[in-house]
């Protein structure tokens, strides 16, 4: 009873809810920002190499490297895998709609974090949990919305997060179902344990590191399968925009559609208007807000429209066909097998174990910002190690259970965060808007944009004065 109400839960708040506020609300920033997600597009790259006005402090791209660790992860191979194995081909095009209008919600919730950012011991901190409590003035609707990061980031991201890591390991012999998840749970949490433990800093270095690396390689061999099967991929793009089209099949059962879950596992991947981004936004040292969000349009494209695209090319150019019985890892290792050889599995037992690692630390960074909200500070080194053990033993426990409950307590969790995130920034999204505008202005006089918070009509805030 208990699954079956998670799962129909879920089909409410995606079949219905979600798809109105996060398609609609794109559409909408989209048109406010004058399509700024195309118009500064190229501004976007340029801002990732500006270095930070203090030496010490967060750069953009440290910021881009935090938010990316966590958008990039598991879901980009194993979210993917699953849309298309269940959604059907049209899966991939319903992901790169929400990627391409989320880029405009990106860039508002991560420019009104900038805007609403706080100084703390080690530079700047924020999120939308900041932002809904200094606009909208309900202490309340900011704790419930840090609760459900919480729940989502720390909790359900993680155990999934963990479990899909060790799922890559049940094609190799000595694999036991038993035994085998919580030994590299164990594993797993044991190094998460040990990077948490050494404060804020060490995750951003760390993911500043792992994130690069990890993404090229993976985009290099996915672009290597696509080559070497080049025949196939007209038929591939043909068969991805008849199926997303095919509204009779779409309508005739809509809760296991390629639209429902192109957006269910596009929202999981790129996380636009969800408002877990702004979290690492708020941290970066820039002269103008707006230059994070372009940062994180820069960062919902890399996710979606290049990472996501590599795994769906190449498992479609594989020649394997997707099932409901090869959802998840094993898809993509039958993909990588047929392609590539024994070399295929153990490359994506590598790329998941970094792009699970760094989702699990990115993703414990948006649970420091949460915690430090509720309680109005940021923790003491004490209560920091008591919740990152907890953290830690969340993602051991992750890497024994059910697959099917794991995606299905994340989707829930992450539904109500973008339920809270998403009409807000929709009501105050003006502020952001009144940012751009600056910026625009500012760059058109030759001017290396510096912002002030009065020129928008904002008093409240850390920075900016």
């Amino acid at each position: 009873m208990f699954e079956k109400l998670i799962g129909n839960t879920v089909d409410i708040l995606y079949g219905y809810i979600l798809i109105i506020l996060l398609i609609l609300g794109g559409l909408w920033f989209t048109l406010r920002t004058r399509f700024v997600q195309f118009r500064l597009f190229s501004e976007s790259f340029r801002l990732v190499t500006e270095k930070p006005e203090d030496k010490n402090g967060v750069s953009s791209f440290q910021a881009l490297m935090v938010s990316t660790a966590s958008r990039v992860g598991t879901g980009n191979i194993i979210g993917v895998s699953s849309a298309i194995c269940l959604g059907g081909y049209g899966a991939v095009f319903w992901m790169w709609v929400i990627a391409v209008i989320g880029c405009a919600s990106a860039f508002i919730e991560s420019t009104l974090a900038q805007v609403f950012k706080k100084r703390g011991k080690e530079g700047a901190y924020g999120g939308p949990a900041y932002y809904i409590e200094a606009l909208s003035g309900k202490k309340w609707l900011a704790v419930v919305f840090s609760i459900f990061l919480i729940l989502t980031y720390g909790v359900g991201f993680n155990m999934l997060a963990s479990y899909n890591l060790q799922s890559t390991f049940s094609e190799y012999n000595f694999y036991n179902e038993t035994y085998t998840p919580w030994i590299i749970g164990f594993i797993v949490a044991f190094l998460v344990g040990y990077c948490l433990l050494g404060g804020g800093k060490r995750v951003i270095k760390m993911t500043s590191a792992l994130v690069p690396v990890m993404g090229v390689a993976y985009v290099l061999v996915a672009i290597i399968a696509v080559v070497i099967n080049i025949k196939l991929l007209p038929g591939i793009f043909g068969r991805i925009f008849s199926d997303a089209f095919d509204f009779k099949a779409i309508f005739g059962g809509f809760s296991g559609s390629c639209v429902m879950y192109g957006i269910k596992r596009g929202l999981f991947s790129n996380e636009a208007g969800v408002g877990s981004a702004p979290n690492a936004s708020a941290s970066a040292l820039v002269s103008h807000p707006v230059k994070q969000g372009l940062v994180q349009v820069l960062s919902v494209f890399l996710d979606t429209v290049i990472i996501c695209s590599a795994t769906a090319f190449l498992c479609l150019s594989s020649g394997v066909e997707p099932t409901e019985a090869n959802e998840g890892a094993k898809f993509v290792q039958q993909s990588l097998e047929t392609i590539f050889g024994t070399f295929g599995p153990v490359f994506i037992t590598c790329a998941m174990i970094l792009f699970a690692f760094t989702t699990l630390l990115g993703n414990l960074y948006y649970v420091d910002m949460a915690v430090s909200h509720i309680i109005g500070h940021e923790p003491s080194e004490k209560v920091q190690r008591i919740y990152h053990i907890i953290a830690s033993l969340i993602v051991l426990l992750g890497a024994g259970l059910s697959a099917g409950l794991l995606w299905d307590i994340a989707d829930i969790t992450m539904g109500f965060m973008t339920i809270i995130n998403m009409p807000v920034i929709l009501i105050y999204s003006k502020y952001a808007v009144r940012a751009l505008k600056d910026y625009d202005k500012q760059r058109k006089l030759g001017k290396d944009p510096v912002f002030k918070a009065s020129d928008i009509g904002v008093k409240n805030t850390d920075f900016w004065k």
